[in-house]
């Protein structure tokens, strides 16, 4: 069932769900959580879609804020709020509000949403593209416990990790890390089958996957060994290579799907290793709204530091901290040797 509202408000809209529940004959709010996409319009059918297929196993109210730009002066002085209710089978397992914002309103599309969150119950934020900076400053962000960016959306992914990194607050996390979830589970599996010690890492990808970088950093911050980051063609993630004093550890992947798992002295095995769609990778993230240490971690390892060598990287950490307590010694130091001339003058 679909409710189109024109120029309307969030109590007109609120009522059209309530009359939509009625006559579909479920009163009732069987949902777990509040899901607000922000997009555009360009990608708004992709990621409703997405939300649709994991409401399955989320079942959740969707709001999908879709900003809509004036082109004339006099649209954009206007604050005007049109909205699509769907529920039944239009709108999956749970509810979906469609917001499309004009004019003023656009500056204010939290005080929007906030009467249209269900009670007592979770709200995850997910920018599908152009995400802010610091999503837990955001307007809509700070209503949520979880805030989910895209870093694979952006213009320039590498340096969009180094800001998120710098902002991060617990809470926030990237479809880029969870895209690698696959990838680790099986690195770490295979380095259980292997009583060895890593001494160096390549990670191998297509140019420009902040995914790559991610892995890199977790498996340097992991292993602490030097990991470099080498380039392919793609799709994705295509390999990872690890240099132990056993022999070596490999996990390919050249077409997308299917990974060969190859470790010294055992004979090579296939294993599923599909790059999953958007719809598999919001679903995970609704399965936990507590924080992602781990992510924060890999996260703040920081890009710059791959292909350092540890031992490097301390020392100079070390060097750094000896530099600044030096720094702040040679003050005191330049005041105690001033102190007996003082007294002797004096005298």
């Amino acid at each position: 069932m679909k409710i189109d509202l024109t120029d309307t408000t969030s109590s007109k809209i609120n009522k059209a769900l309530v009359q939509g529940r009625r006559a579909i004959g479920t009163p009732a709010v069987g949902m777990v959580l509040t899901l607000v996409i922000v997009t555009d319009e360009e990608n708004a059918y992709d990621a409703l879609k997405a939300a649709n297929e994991a409401s399955r196993e989320h079942p959740s109210r969707t709001l999908v804020v879709i900003k809509r730009v004036s082109r004339s002066p006099r649209d954009r002085a206007k604050a005007r709020l049109d909205a699509e209710v769907r529920v039944g089978t239009a709108a999956g397992t749970g509810e979906t509000v469609i917001l499309r914002l004009y004019g003023e309103v656009i500056n204010h599309a939290q005080s929007v949403v906030l009467p249209l969150l269900l009670p007592d119950a979770p709200v995850v934020v997910w920018w599908a593209v152009n995400a802010p900076l610091d999503p837990a400053k955001d307007p809509l962000g700070a209503l949520a416990q979880r805030r989910v960016t895209d870093t694979y959306a952006a213009e320039q992914p590498i340096q969009e990790l180094s800001a998120r990194a710098d902002t991060y607050t617990p809470g926030d996390t990237d479809l880029s890390w969870t895209r690698i979830t696959p990838w680790r589970s099986m690195l770490a599996a295979a380095l259980d089958q292997v009583q060895c010690e890593v001494t160096a890492v390549e990670v191998e990808g297509e140019e420009f996957n902040p995914s790559v970088e991610l892995l890199a950093m977790w498996l340097a911050g992991r292993l602490a060994v030097p990991v470099k980051r080498a380039l392919s063609a793609g799709p994705g993630l295509t390999g990872v290579r690890m240099e132990t004093d056993s022999g070596p550890i490999s996990l390919g992947r050249s077409d997308g799907s299917l990974a060969t798992l190859s470790i010294d002295g055992q004979p090579d095995r296939a294993v599923a290793l599909k790059r999953r769609e958007t719809a598999e990778l919001i679903a995970e993230e609704l399965r936990r709204l507590d924080p992602d240490d781990t992510y924060a971690t890999a996260l703040k390892f920081g890009v710059d530091r791959l292909g350092e060598p540890q031992e490097q990287t301390r020392a100079s950490e070390s060097d750094a901290s000896v530099t600044a307590d030096d720094a702040k010694a040679k003050p005191a130091a330049a005041a105690a040797k001033k102190a007996p001339a003082k007294k002797a003058a004096s005298k």
